[in-house]
């Protein structure tokens, strides 16, 4: 009988933009014209701000990707090249730390929107969906990159169909000669786009999870720019044109006040059978994210425990190198902070969680675009890359002096687990070096 060795599961050019957009395309775009209906224009504007300062960011990683050769050995590998081991590993752990927040703050949201589907889903379902569903796609990403890749993709024909959908009835009735609803009333200020691309960024955030699988992309150099660039440019304009789409098709104190604008856009041309499919597409669409969060969390990781920066057991894969220890740490964390949010007194222990696990992805963007920035490029790549700093800063502003504050107690964890990890790895070592038998005199 021969020991037949599995080839390891890889990811090409259609699986890696699939894991672009299915991160990126979640369950927050189909709520945002609620909270940009008011500001009118501004929030056009803030749109172009947020595609444009995304695109440049999108473009750092795709540096970095393209210069870090075939091994595709992920976002640490490439930050570790650029600086240190300590830099790289803490913008790992920010970057991971705000992937399990995450998987469950998009998991509430799929217990949410699943619980409106039909009348044998209630609001006490939603916590159960949650973890669920966590539960469940941590079981799928255990088979293999290639297996979730693959829900990813099916998920993501499913997702696209409400944005895809309004930007179409936009074209239709443009095309018709019938007139768009006005824009809210809104003057066109410096601090009504501050705010707008504030509201807009945080749609476009989830690209950079295509730089967290370790060895298992498909030619990285020229995978990942490709899908990086591509994915993260389509998908702004699809929510320039949708989201932009559902103000000009309904009056804007109707979206403003409306608990499910896409719905509503729905109603109003198709009636109550789209309306139930669209909320089934946001469901499906935050089943979608959900499921690119566990990989790209469990990939994260084994990351770090493979350089003995978090506990070994984390690095111990199945199958084709698949880290189920890592995907499976991250997941009973999440279901941790998603049973916290149950009990009321605790709730807002989750709000401040997510807040936190924003400011801790700008880290990461911060690190990779001043990565791309120390290589040597054109002046149009450093304008490019100058413009994704300056889009940092502004983010970080955006994001609030309370959550940045606690994003540095974050670093100051991470820094107290590597220095800890540090001494463990040490002592470990110190006593295998002392039972080696010596050297025989020459």
């Amino acid at each position: 009988m021969t020991n037949q060795v599995e080839r390891p599961q890889m990811m090409g050019l259609w699986l890696t933009t699939g894991l672009v957009v299915g991160t990126m395309v979640g369950s927050g775009i189909f709520m945002l014209p609620v909270s940009l209906a008011p500001l009118g224009a501004n929030a056009i504007v803030g749109w172009v701000i947020s595609i444009a300062g995304a695109s440049s960011i999108a473009f750092a990683f795709a540096r970095l990707s393209r210069s870090g050769g075939s091994s595709g050995g992920g976002i640490q590998a490439y930050i570790e090249d650029a600086f240190s081991p300590l830099v790289a590993f803490l913008t790992t752990w920010a970057f991971w730390f705000s992937n399990w927040t995450s998987v469950a703050a998009v998991s509430i949201a799929f217990g949410a929107a699943t619980s409106r589907i039909s009348p044998m889903f209630g609001s006490d379902t939603i916590v159960i969906l949650a973890v669920g569903s966590i539960a469940f796609l941590t079981l799928v990403n255990a088979m293999g990159v290639r297996v979730s890749g693959g829900l990813n993709l099916a998920t993501i024909a499913i997702k696209l169909i409400p944005l895809v959908g309004v930007a179409l009835l936009l074209a239709l009735r443009g095309a018709s000669g019938a007139p768009f609803e006005p824009l809210a009333a809104a003057p066109l200020t410096v601090a009504n786009i501050a705010t707008a691309t504030t509201l807009t960024l945080f749609a476009m955030l989830g690209f950079e999870n295509a730089t967290a699988p370790v060895g298992k992309v498909r030619d990285p150099e020229r995978t990942l720019p490709r899908a990086l660039l591509g994915g993260t440019i389509s998908v702004g304009m699809l929510y320039l044109l949708s989201s932009s789409g559902v103000t000009f098709l309904l009056p804007a104190g109707q979206v403003a006040a409306s608990p499910a604008p896409y719905a509503d856009v729905f109603a109003a041309y198709g009636g109550e059978t789209l309306v139930l499919f669209a909320a089934f597409a946001i469901a499906v669409s935050a089943f979608g994210t959900l499921n690119c969060l566990i990989l790209a969390t469990g990939e994260l990781g084994f990351a770090m425990a493979a350089r003995r920066q978090l506990p070994a057991f984390l690095a111990r894969t199945r199958g084709t190198n698949t880290p189920v220890a890592a995907q499976t740490a991250g997941s009973v964390l999440a279901i941790g902070l998603v049973l916290s949010n149950s009990s009321r007194t605790t709730a807002g222990l989750f709000t401040f969680t997510i807040l936190l696990s924003t400011s801790a992805i700008l880290v990461v963007y911060l690190a990779g675009a001043l990565a791309a920035l120390r290589e040597s490029g054109s002046a149009l790549t450093k304008l490019v890359l100058a413009m994704a700093l300056l889009f940092v800063a502004f983010a970080f502003y955006g994001s609030g002096p309370e959550a940045d504050a606690w994003c540095l107690v974050l670093l100051g964890l991470g820094l107290a687990i590597h220095f800890a990890m540090k001494a463990i790895n040490s002592r470990a070592a110190t006593p295998a070096l002392a039972a080696a038998p010596a050297a025989l005199p020459e």
